[in-house]
């Protein structure tokens, strides 16, 4: 079999479409981006890879995109197909937060951490938040989720300056993870009571 019909074999056993033009193998992996894999010498193996925008036509000539890595065997290619999955999956589940978009959050307002890209925070109770990190765990797109209850701002001395923490697990299910970040909303006020600093 040629490279590319080594590779359209794993893709199929992982789920993955893909289709051949000529000396490039295109994989989508959303609605809006897709993988290219060209051909640059069927002996060594060797082809670029690149990360493009979905075309709506695809008969359309365009830009092949922005190459991200050159794979010389079905291995390295499909470890780095599987890399840009699960990366546009974590975008995908962060999106989803942001805009809010399944009902059982929709009382939850994200916003980006300012320092750590791939963490969002919904401030919850009196004074605390959730907050959801989302990355890639052994391939997987997980969110670790926990509620950070902070001092009573209008408290003095120590009463002021606590920070606890409490761990509501990692998901890789997203269903479960908004059914998770729903209860965690719901029961926010009285886990915030529980939540004293340890002497």
């Amino acid at each position: 079999m040629s490279f590319f019909e080594d590779i359209a074999v794993v893709l199929d056993q992982e789920g993955l479409e893909s289709r051949v033009h000529g000396d490039t193998m295109l994989i989508p992996i959303s609605s809006e981006i897709e993988i290219h894999l060209v051909e640059i010498d069927p002996i060594l193996p060797a082809a670029n890879l690149y990360i493009t925008a979905a075309e709506s036509d695809e008969d359309e000539e365009g830009d092949d995109g922005s190459l991200v890595a050159v794979v010389f065997s079905v291995d390295d290619a499909i470890r780095e197909i599987s890399t840009h999955v699960a990366t546009d999956q974590v975008v995908t589940i962060l999106r989803d937060l942001l805009e809010g978009t399944d009902e059982r959050i929709e009382d939850l307002e994200f916003l980006h951490d300012g320092l750590i890209p791939n963490l969002v925070v919904a401030e919850v109770a009196e004074n605390s938040e959730l907050q959801v990190l989302v990355e890639t765990v052994e391939g997987i797109p997980t969110a670790t989720v926990s509620m950070v209850s902070f001092g009573d701002p209008e408290a003095e001395g120590d009463d002021a300056e606590y920070e606890e923490i409490l761990s509501l697990g990692s998901f890789s299910d997203v269903d479960r993870l908004f059914d998770v970040l729903a209860l965690a909303a719901e029961r926010a006020d009285e886990w915030e009571e529980q939540l004293i600093p340890l002497d």
